[in-house]
């Protein structure tokens, strides 16, 4: 199972991006899926997730601002983001719980790199 992720780039302040996460390989489903972040010198926090019922949460720091969805037929993630701010810059990780023979297991996809700066 591998993810590829897509979409950072540097931003002004108060603009948008769209990050995607794509799934790719042999596995049985894909349950819950989601964002996280991480900023040089800190740690990696979650930004938003959403179950394979469809349910969301978001960190409060982005609540309102971002938006997590997925698409089951393209077994894809992903989070629009606007608004952004200085403070949103970080390297953002999509997670998957896929489960595959044997079980069902969280992977990652390789970052992408989101930069606001003007």
């Amino acid at each position: 199972v591998q993810l590829q992720a897509s979409g950072g780039g540097l931003v002004q302040p108060g603009g948008s991006l769209r990050l995607s996460c794509a799934a790719s390989g042999s596995f049985v489903g894909i349950y819950d899926m989601g964002w996280s972040r991480q900023a040089p010198g800190k740690q990696r926090e979650l930004v938003a997730s959403v179950g394979s019922g469809g349910r969301t949460n978001y960190a409060a720091s982005v609540e309102g601002r971002f938006t997590i969805s997925r698409d089951n037929a393209k077994y894809t993630v992903y989070l629009e983001m606007n608004s952004l701010k200085p403070e949103d810059t970080a390297a953002y990780y999509c997670r998957m719980r896929v489960g595959v023979r044997g079980g069902s297991f969280d992977y990652w996809g390789q970052g992408t790199q989101v930069t606001v700066s003007s």
